[in-house]
């Protein structure tokens, strides 16, 4: 298994114990707690956005959010990680979040360019040369032809988004709790 395969299919778990190494290294307040959801909720409507438009294993995508940028799940995960780490209130912990997100992304969005360029050939490697691997565009630039592909709910029920909201949610509630017994 190489790197790329390992961080591929062990992120979500590696995230459990980095969320539990975080937790014990935060010191959040109220405004910082605050602070972090805003960031948070905009990594969530922005994953949402995209979800809505991703059809896994299916097509390659390039309508909608995937006209600017070709990773835009991981574009508002990494609001998420901002926001997580905004909300700690720890250098450290922040730290670990990012070094993390930084490290493991990278590796997952290589390994995901590896399996798009096989499976499409030419039409992808025309879609990478036109659009951002991760800092989307603001406005539509080359690669953002759209083709009729139109946001669905269903669609985003289908990736399973609302996952990543209730992680975020119990990530809170976790901070909000270490908080209030800080106060004790």
């Amino acid at each position: 298994m190489t790197a790329l395969d390992f961080f591929a299919r062990w992120r979500v778990r590696l995230g459990y114990l980095l969320a539990v190494a975080v937790l014990w290294l935060a010191r959040p307040t109220p405004h910082s707690i605050l602070i972090g959801a805003a960031l948070g909720a905009s990594g969530l409507w922005i994953r949402a956005y995209a979800a809505g438009y991703l059809h896994k294993q299916e097509v390659l995508t390039v309508t909608g959010p995937y006209a600017r940028t070709r990773n835009p799940l991981y574009f508002g995960s990494s609001f998420l990680a901002f926001g997580t780490a905004v909300a700690t209130y720890s250098v450290w912990a922040a730290a670990l979040i990012l070094i993390y997100f930084s490290l493991v992304y990278s590796f997952v969005m290589r390994r995901e360019e590896l399996e798009l360029q096989r499976k499409h050939g030419a039409t992808f490697a025309a879609y990478a040369a036109a659009v951002p691997l991760f800092f989307p565009w603001l406005f539509t630039g080359a690669g953002g032809a759209v083709n009729g592909a139109r946001f669905s709910w269903a669609q985003y029920r289908k990736n399973h988004e609302y996952q990543a909201a209730i992680g975020f949610a119990f990530m809170l509630i976790g901070l909000t709790v270490i908080w209030w017994l800080r106060l004790r």
